[in-house]
């Protein structure tokens, strides 16, 4: 259904995904390709990015959701990229979610699409398609992480987090799903009605 299903963000390097993956959050991958370009034109590095005020860098991002606290965190993170990692985004998750402004979903994206690294991003999107399909049955984001890791194939994870987001936008919407425009009906937990246990076995 999505053979050319990729991430959204427009990224060159670890270091522009983790920045624009940061101001992803809570905002449409839309919005931020608006200003990044222009910002890594400018301040392609961490150290450059440190070279503004937490004023100068709001008024770069002000067009997104939250960006007083966004900015806060972006620069907290390049001085933390540049005094213990050498200007360098980690490669492991702990790392990664040591930094102000990442949590799971924020390093899983930065693993999958910087560094090839299998992982599954959670987001509102992959939440609400993988429950309501049956590829999990959890209750939060970290249990339904566990069940699709366990559902599908580890070489899969990175762009199956794709796919699910893809349905999630154009066919599996929050409030008015359209079924009558998906192919996975005859799949679908939510479409055939069946429902699942604390086990997760059908009732």
């Amino acid at each position: 259904m999505y053979p050319d299903a990729k991430c959204a963000l427009i990224f060159r390097n670890p270091f522009e995904l983790l920045i624009a993956t940061i101001l992803a959050a809570q905002a449409t991958d839309k919005s931020v390709n608006k200003i990044t370009p222009g910002l890594f034109s400018r301040f392609p590095t961490p150290e450059s990015m440190l070279s503004l005020t937490q004023e100068e860098l709001e008024q770069e991002i002000k067009s997104i959701g939250l960006y007083k606290n966004k900015a806060r965190n972006i620069l907290a993170t390049c001085r933390l990229l540049v005094e213990k990692y050498g200007g360098q985004v980690p490669s492991v998750r702990v790392d990664l979610e040591s930094l102000p402004g990442v949590g799971r979903k924020t390093a899983s994206v930065v693993l999958a699409e910087a560094f090839q690294i299998p992982a599954i991003a959670v987001d509102t999107h992959v939440f609400r398609v993988s429950n309501r399909l049956g590829l999990a049955q959890g209750k939060d984001v970290v249990k339904t992480e566990e069940d699709l890791m366990k559902n599908i194939p580890m070489d899969q994870w990175r762009i199956a987090h794709h796919w699910l987001i893809i349905h999630g936008r154009q066919v599996c919407h929050a409030r008015k799903p359209a079924c009558g425009d998906c192919a996975l009906t005859a799949y679908c937990r939510h479409h055939t009605g069946n429902d699942y246990d604390e086990e997760g076995e059908a009732k």
